[in-house]
C-alpha cells in the first residue's frame, strides 16, 4: 500500500459516505456467508440515519481515509465493545482493517479496560482471528426476524 491512511474521528458530514460503504461492503464482501435474505436485512442498517447519528455523535468513531476517500470506519461502545469496522469492498486486505483495529485497542486500553469485545460475522472471524482474539461462543443474533449466525470474541490485553 503507497497512499498514506489518514484516521479522523468522524462527523455527520461523513454519514452518506458511511452508510454507501457499509451497505457496498455487507452487499459483496458478505454474500460469500450469508443468504439474500440475511443480506438484505443486514444492509438495510444504512438507511437508520437517526441511528447513525447517534453512533457519530455518542460513540468514540473513527474513520479511515486515502485521498480524501472514506476506505474504513470503527466505533466503539460502552468504551470496550468493538460495535462496528468495515473496510471498502475495493480497499480489502490493504491494512486499512488492521490500523482502525489498533486505535481501537489504544482508546480501549487508554480507558483502563482490559479487555476488547465484539460480535463478529463468519467473513470477520479469520481476520479476528489473525490479531489474537478469542472466540467465546457462536451466537444466532435475531435481527427483524431474519436470524443470523455469528460470533462472540474477546482480546485481552
Amino acid at each position: 500500500m503507497n497512499k498514506s491512511i489518514e484516521i479522523n474521528t468522524a462527523t455527520l458530514d461523513d454519514i452518506p459516505e458511511i452508510t454507501s460503504l457499509f451497505r457496498d461492503t455487507i452487499i459483496h464482501i458478505n454474500k460469500k456467508h450469508y443468504s439474500e435474505k440475511q443480506i438484505s436485512v443486514w444492509a438495510s442498517g444504512a438507511d437508520d440515519i437517526e441511528k447513525w447519528e447517534e453512533r457519530l455523535t455518542k460513540l468514540y468513531f473513527i474513520i479511515a481515509k486515502i485521498e480524501h476517500t472514506i476506505v474504513g470506519f470503527a466505533y466503539l461502545k460502552n468504551g470496550n465493545y468493538l460495535d462496528g469496522l468495515f473496510v471498502h469492498k475495493n480497499y480489502q486486505r490493504q491494512g486499512i482493517g488492521s490500523k482502525l483495529l489498533r486505535i481501537i485497542e489504544s482508546q480501549v486500553m487508554m480507558n483502563d479496560f482490559e479487555v476488547l469485545k465484539s460480535d463478529v460475522s463468519k467473513t470477520a472471524l479469520p481476520f479476528f482471528d489473525n490479531k489474537y482474539f478469542e472466540v467465546l461462543k457462536k451466537q444466532n443474533k435475531i435481527s427483524k426476524g431474519v436470524s443470523f449466525e455469528n460470533y462472540l470474541v474477546e482480546k485481552e490485553f
